[in-house]
């Protein structure tokens, strides 16, 4: 079982949306500051996507999956360390992308899991999912959904 004393990394899921940034700016008011920090994104290989496959798997188009993968993850963790954490970047190819981030809040024994919600109701979230909704679903640790609306109904 986690710890809840605060004593391991918080792993922030970062998948470069306004809403994963707004998650960890909620958790800078929420958390004490100057805590490690992992900051998270799972790319999915293109034989795991709808329309991807092995025809579409080629080594340059992977490589540069992996490349965009770590400026993202890069870019969280400059966010993070913005409002006080001392965050590492990490990014990781995984499918599905909930479970990626359960196995690597497991293996970095992190104390809480942090991620954005898209605010996806209806057949949007029975067509897409929720990362968060599985997330809280299959781990035992804390999880602090951040939840705010899509970005083209918030204004």
């Amino acid at each position: 079982m986690a710890e809840t004393n605060g004593t391991g990394p918080i792993l922030f899921a970062y998948d470069g949306s306004e809403q994963a940034e707004a998650a960890i700016r909620e958790a800078a008011a929420q958390l004490d500051r100057g805590r490690e920090a992992i900051v998270l994104h799972v790319f999915e290989p293109l034989a795991a996507l709808p329309l991807g496959g092995p025809a579409y798997e080629t080594p340059a188009l992977e490589e540069n999956l992996e490349k965009e993968a770590a400026k993202t993850a890069r870019a969280g963790a400059e966010i993070a360390k913005s409002v006080g954490f001392d965050a590492t970047a990490l990014a990781q190819r995984g499918s599905p992308v909930w479970h990626s981030i359960v196995e690597t809040a497991d293996d970095r024994d992190a104390s809480i899991v942090v991620m954005g919600s898209h605010g996806r109701t209806g057949i949007q979230l029975v067509l897409l999912g929720s990362v968060a909704s599985a997330v809280s679903r299959h781990t035992d640790r804390p999880v602090l959904i951040v939840h705010s609306p899509p970005v083209d109904q918030a204004a």
